[in-house]
């Protein structure tokens, strides 16, 4: 009964504090009752931009889609920073990031898209679609009971399509030499390789082309290492030339298969980041022997780190054209809304000290201007054309000197080859052209490419004749392209061009590299440079 009693006596001031709360937590959020209502904000506590925000979704006449008004705010914030702070909207997150992580979830081929028909062009050797008995000249016209041959389909609509859950299933309806078939495939994870060729360009000189820097590159890197020394490989040509760069930290354990001794590869430094330097800590597959790093003005961030580190230490020697000057470290930061921001924490400083990041101080238009601007004061075709930002000299190992402030000069410039790009190869790219007949006339000689028993030799053996070439012509003609003013330079670069593409049917990227390095003046000068070198 006491008990009641007190009970009684102490339920008046429980209630009144959970009044007293609720009142407090219904001051603090944002309400909405009629007409005549108000949106409470805290001082202090909310800034501006949400502030609007929720006056646009409260308050505002008509109704709005804030997803679209965020993204919008977004990017207008960002335009003040570097060109290098982006946000990366849901609907592309998975893309972007595929080709950091090495994979992706799908059914496994190449396809390109003739006369308004996926053409599957090469099946992935292992992969899901090669077992379940795809193969190359396919094709596809329905995949599970969705039609998309012949409906002007967009390349996002047909990754929807093919992509999706490891395990999960695809009905895929095509035509075989003329005949309907249905084949189920079961997708699975499919690698994305960031090691394009590796081979032997001379004697006792190994290749290797790197595309990209994924989380997949060191392990392929080290692989390629090693079939190239049990080729009898003493000396090295790594190339980065087109390499947007990638993880910092695959650069890093490159170069520290290059470089001996506990070496400073690169540090980053920040306002809200501390210095961390990246040291060289274990033995590498290639710290002795010469070795060249190819560049080009597309050269950009993780590929300025490996050629830098190498340049600094006097490791090596780069050679080429100026990089493409980013020397900024971002950090990925997912949102709420599905989408991500890729924020700049820190730059990077190469072991001499400098920073080699091109200025951005004139906004983002006049940045993406930057290579346009280099060819047309003739710095892709002049050594002495190139324009040195930083006047600071930092010196490398042994004392040469070496600048910062838009990108690595090369110790040996090579010049940009303007005769391989004629007008008439610009409309044929374009247009897909090379792509379509190497396709349709690997198909049709598809016994006679089973002869040769590797690219070797195919090199040697197989040759573009006259007859092929017209035949290329004539094709290209029936797509409004009129080839009769071609030259002779443009006969052995298309000529060209076609070997290494149909060398790329049977023996991948690699037989296309293989194949057009042949005839390249980069890799003509890297290999006599090297050759010239000392161990």
């Amino acid at each position: 009964m006491s008990k009641n009693r007190k009970l009684n006596v102490f339920l008046p001031f429980l209630f009144a504090l959970v009044l007293a709360l609720g009142m407090f937590i219904g001051y603090r959020m944002p309400t909405v009752r009629n007409s005549s209502s108000k949106i409470f904000f805290v001082p202090n506590k909310r800034d501006a931009l949400q502030e609007v925000v929720d006056l646009l979704k409260y308050k505002y006449v008509d109704s709005v889609h804030l997803g679209d008004l965020q993204e919008d705010a977004i990017n207008a914030l960002l335009k003040h920073l570097d060109p290098h702070s982006i946000y990366i909207p849901a609907e592309q997150l998975a893309r972007i990031n595929e080709d950091l992580n090495s994979n992706f979830e799908g059914i496994g081929i190449e396809y390109s898209m003739f006369n308004d028909t996926l053409n599957v062009v090469n099946v992935l050797q292992g992969g899901p679609s090669e077992e379940a008995g795809l193969q190359m000249g396919d094709k596809i016209i329905r995949v599970n009971d969705s039609l998309i041959a012949g409906v002007n389909i967009s390349d996002n609509k047909i990754k929807y399509y093919l992509r999706g859950p490891q395990g999960s299933s695809a009905k895929l309806s095509l035509l075989r030499d003329h005949q309907e078939k249905t084949i189920q495939v079961k997708r699975g994870i499919i690698p994305l390789y960031s090691i394009n060729a590796h081979y032997m360009v001379g004697p006792g000189i190994g290749y290797i082309k790197i595309d990209r820097f994924s989380e997949s590159t060191v392990d392929e890197f080290m692989a390629a290492l090693r079939e190239l020394t049990r080729a009898g490989m003493e000396k090295l040509i790594i190339d980065v030339r087109q390499n947007p760069g990638g993880l910092l930290d695959a650069a890093f354990r490159i170069s520290d298969q290059l470089l001996d001794g506990s070496k400073v590869v690169v540090y980053t430094e920040g306002v809200h980041s501390p210095k961390k330097e990246y040291k060289t800590n274990q033995p590498g597959l290639f710290e002795k022997g010469a070795l060249v790093i190819m560049t080009d003005e597309s050269s950009a961030s993780a590929s300025e780190v490996l050629a830098g580190a190498v340049q600094d230490w006097d490791r090596g020697t780069i050679i080429g054209r100026r990089t493409f000057g980013k020397g900024l470290v971002q950090d990925q930061y997912n949102l709420s809304d599905g989408g991500a921001l890729r924020l700049t924490i820190a730059r990077y400083y190469l072991p001499s000290g400098r920073s080699i990041q091109k200025s951005y101080k004139d906004g983002r238009e006049a940045y993406g201007e930057d290579l346009e601007n280099r060819y047309i004061h003739g710095e892709l075709l002049n050594k002495d054309s190139i324009q040195i930002y930083d006047t600071v000299e930092y010196k490398t190992e042994k004392g040469r000197t070496v600048y910062g402030g838009g990108g690595i000069i090369p110790d040996v410039f090579v010049p940009y080859d303007t005769a391989h790009y004629s007008t008439l190869q610009l409309q044929i790219y374009q247009q897909n052209l090379y792509s379509e007949f190497a396709y349709e006339y690997y198909l049709a000689h598809k016994a006679d490419f089973a002869g040769y028993k590797d690219i070797k030799d195919f090199i040697q053996e197989f040759t573009i004749t006259p007859a092929i070439l017209q035949s290329f012509y004539s094709y290209v003609q029936k797509a409004s392209i009129n080839p009769t003013r071609h030259s002779v330079k443009d006969d052995e670069d298309i000529s060209l061009r076609l070997k290494a593409l149909l060398a790329r049917k049977r023996w991948d990227l690699n037989g296309y590299y293989e194949v057009m390095n042949q005839d390249d003046p980069m890799v003509e000068t890297a290999v006599k440079k090297i050759q010239e070198m000392a161990e």
